[in-house]
């Protein structure tokens, strides 16, 4: 029996694989064995033909940003002088349509704005809580480590006092590699591997739940995608705070990093891994955002069981050129033509 065979008699027990395993199934396995052995483990977590999706609008509350990564389109630097701070009547419009589309949650992201500090937050929270009755997930660990460290806070502290005022969950974001090698390169402004891992295990002792992504296909060697995943597995032992895991590619356009696009089959064979690899984390969610709908479609059979969100709004991929769109009963369409159920969910995963 070869390496390749001993690995999928790994899986077909149960049993979990390492760095190097996944290594050498993204080499070697043929992209229909790992969709096979991904749906085998999707509906091991999940025996009902479920398809679920979230109605949501992406909101980004101000484009000032001092991390400079070299990947995002989005961000204006504080000395450029053009950016914006959302104001409370643009907000308010914006949170209202979403709630009339049948939205639940609205995703409140922006950037490292040195001009914003903890009272605008508390101050933002507090008015959407008081005007709406809408899940709030919000604010990546870049975001919240910088907070704490302009208020001279711990992040245990800060989270606590951004849930207090109505921060109910937060999103995966900023995490792209979490390898510092490839960070400093990327991202070199940004929050280190170690400080986005705990500011999310500070979250989950507190009570809240997050979802965890990553964002390949830049700087990063293979290795590095496997080291990443290992990383959020063994937070996730600790906590059991993760809700979900979004891998998805790399957007280039507008961007100072120049490589070639990874391939539709690249971006399937990292999804059905993530999904073997991740034995702990029940949701893997298909990326419609970057990959268009016929892919995303074609991800269900990866190991993907979750379609992500609708997203009434999205402006940072749409920054870097990339523009699909798929309004709610499109979205519902390619489930079930794909042969599942369509449901809409909450943050939780609860079934609506």
């Amino acid at each position: 029996m070869n390496d390749l065979d001993l690995i999928i008699e790994t899986l077909d027990n149960n049993q979990r694989i390492d760095i190097d395993q996944a290594l050498l199934l993204f080499q070697k396995a043929d992209l229909l064995t790992l969709a096979d052995l991904a749906s085998q483990k999707r509906f091991f977590h999940h025996p009902e033909r479920i398809i679920t999706y979230v109605v949501d609008r992406n909101i980004n509350y101000t484009n000032i940003c001092m991390s400079g990564c070299r990947f995002c389109a989005f961000f204006k630097s504080p000395e450029q002088g053009d950016g914006y701070v959302i104001s409370k009547q643009d907000l308010s419009a914006k949170i209202q349509e979403t709630i009339d589309l049948g939205g639940t949650q609205i995703l409140l992201q922006g950037g490292m704005n040195p001009g914003l500090d903890l009272d605008y937050y508390i101050d933002l929270l507090s008015f959407i809580k008081a005007n709406f009755d809408i899940h709030i997930h919000g604010f990546s660990p870049p975001e919240i480590g910088f907070i704490a460290q302009n208020a001279a806070l711990s992040v245990k502290q800060t989270i606590s006092i951004l849930r207090q005022a109505g921060l109910a969950s937060i999103p995966g974001g900023g995490a792209e590699i979490l390898c510092d090698d490839v960070r400093r390169q990327v991202s070199p402004n940004k929050c280190t591997s170690e400080q986005w891992l705990e500011v999310m295990r500070q979250a989950h002792l507190q009570g809240m739940r997050s979802s965890a992504t990553m964002m390949f296909g830049h700087l990063e060697k293979q290795i590095h995608l496997f080291e990443h995943m290992d990383k959020i597995r063994r937070l996730q032992d600790e906590t059991k705070g993760f809700t979900a895991f979004i891998p998805w590619t790399f957007q280039s356009a507008n961007t100072k990093i120049s490589v070639k696009p990874k391939t539709s089959v690249e971006y399937l064979k990292v999804l059905a891994i993530s999904r073997l690899f991740l034995d702990n984390i029940d949701n893997i969610q298909a990326s419609w955002v970057t990959q268009g709908d016929k892919i995303a479609q074609t991800a269900l059979f990866f190991g993907a069981n979750d379609m992500g969100s609708t997203m009434i709004e999205e402006n940072v991929v749409a920054s870097a050129g990339v523009n699909f769109m798929l309004p709610k009963e499109e979205l519902i369409r390619l489930i079930a033509t794909a042969g599942f159920e369509p449901r809409q969910r909450d943050c939780y995963y609860n079934l609506l």
